[in-house]
């Protein structure tokens, strides 16, 4: 063997276990990108999201009782009966299908019922005045409303076109409760069992046609909110009070005025609570 042969067996032999040692530090073919290391096997997955119901449940014995009615139909309800410092966030409507509302909604586990009417959510017609001018109108339409539910939102009844339903005879009234409760369910997967007549108007027809629609109660509330976040009481002191039902509605600047609503409520020491429980709770 001469020595130029020599060196060049030595040669490759040294490369020949540079690669071999190059592949056994990279481990096993596929374990990792061509220079990027493996991923550490103690990593931690993402946190998930809390599950469970949003806002505050009601303590053993907090609930006042709401009577049944003599007549059988169901109630009017506009507060729930507890001292708690505890309020509940309805939304009506929905015309302005604001992508950040939802978004708060969903991140911040915000409690808020929505009733909707189904001209609105398919933004049918003439637009409600004091929704125009938003960005969102019927931007969605029952895929925003999916998307609110999937949040946490029951969607509940708010009739199909928005009628002052006094005006209307019994079989007048059925069709637009029992219509928007097929609408609703067929879009949502769920029956609503919750109405709120429209300008808070109602009679004894109202719920009979309620009743026979499944629904289980007509909810009115104690204080509105205007834009900018303003709460518009119906109390001569101007003040939250323990069980209020506060009513929005899908308008313009909603994410906005979402905002500063949640937190001038939470700095006066309220909790937001969830309304299908204490409702639960009240009527039981």
């Amino acid at each position: 063997m001469t020595s130029g042969t020599s060196w060049a067996i030595r040669t490759a032999a040294v490369f020949t276990a540079l690669v071999a040692s190059a592949a056994c530090a990279a481990g096993p073919a596929g374990s990792a990108k061509e220079g990027k290391p493996a991923a550490e096997p103690s990593a931690k997955p993402s946190p998930a999201r809390p599950q469970g119901p949003s806002g505050a449940t009601p303590r053993p014995g907090e609930v006042g009782r709401i009577p049944k009615t003599a007549d059988g139909l169901p109630p009017v309800v506009s507060s729930i009966p507890t001292t708690r410092k505890v309020v509940f966030l309805t939304i009506d409507d929905g015309w302005e299908q604001d992508p950040g509302f939802l978004a708060q909604v969903r991140d911040r586990r915000v409690p808020i019922t929505a009733f909707v009417t189904r001209d609105a959510v398919e933004a049918r017609g003439a637009t409600d005045p004091t929704a125009q001018g938003g960005r969102f109108l019927g931007a969605g339409k029952w895929g925003y409303m999916r998307d609110l539910r999937d949040a946490g939102s029951p969607i509940e009844n708010h009739t199909l076109t928005h009628p002052n339903l006094v005006t209307l005879g019994y079989e007048g009234q059925r069709a637009e409760i029992c219509g928007a409760s097929t609408v609703i369910r067929k879009q949502t997967g769920r029956a609503p069992t919750l109405l709120r007549p429209p300008f808070g108007n109602q009679n004894s027809l109202t719920r009979r046609a309620a009743k026979s629609c499944g629904i289980d109660a007509l909810l009115l509330w104690t204080a509105t909110v205007q834009p900018g976040g303003k709460i518009a009481y119906q109390v001569p002191d101007k003040k939250l009070r323990p069980g209020d039902v506060l009513l929005l509605h899908f308008r313009p600047n909603l994410s906005k005025d979402f905002r500063i609503l949640v937190d001038k409520i939470e700095r006066r020491g309220f909790e937001l609570g969830n309304l299908e429980a204490y409702l639960k709770a009240a009527l039981r």
